[in-house]
């Protein structure tokens, strides 16, 4: 079963990128500046942010469905970044060094069944989960933070 894993879409964030920090808390946003390790997950290059490269610390309502799973959580996003990355057939770099949630949703947005797996072996399961006809997607997570990460959808 052929995959796509996407990075947000960054237009909804784009005002906030270089306000002050005073106005960024104003929309309850922090800016982070990465430090010597790096280490921050960007949300749209779905990579980790490089030492000195400047982060946005967000809610974002990575669920926004009807239903008893509607959920929002803190993300990063690097402050400048203008495209999403699409990753098809390919676990990011990203994933593959962090333990991860994956969650599968049905078309009704409810959760079908969800694990924890080590980013290096998620990939069976999002076939076989992306197999089934009755996941419509699939949310991955940091585990340790639980944190949201990415969609992932059939290609």
């Amino acid at each position: 079963m052929s995959y796509r894993i996407s990075g947000l879409d960054p237009a909804p964030f784009l005002h906030l990128y270089h306000l002050s920090d005073e106005a960024l808390h104003e929309h309850r946003a922090v800016r982070h500046v990465a430090g010597t390790t790096g280490g921050y997950p960007d949300r749209v290059e779905l990579r980790d942010a490089l030492p000195g490269e400047s982060l946005l610390l967000v809610n974002y309502e990575h669920q926004p469905a009807d239903t008893p799973y509607r959920s929002r959580h803190a993300v990063y996003l690097l402050e400048g970044a203008t495209t999403a990355a699409t990753f098809y057939d390919e676990i990011p770099l990203l994933f593959r060094r962090r333990m991860m949630s994956l969650r599968a949703f049905t078309a009704q947005d409810m959760l079908h069944v969800a694990t924890v797996v080590l980013g290096d072996a998620m990939e069976p399961t999002v076939h076989e989960w992306l197999a089934d006809d009755r996941v419509a997607y699939i949310h991955a997570h940091y585990a340790g933070a639980g944190c949201y990460a990415a969609r992932i959808d059939r290609a």
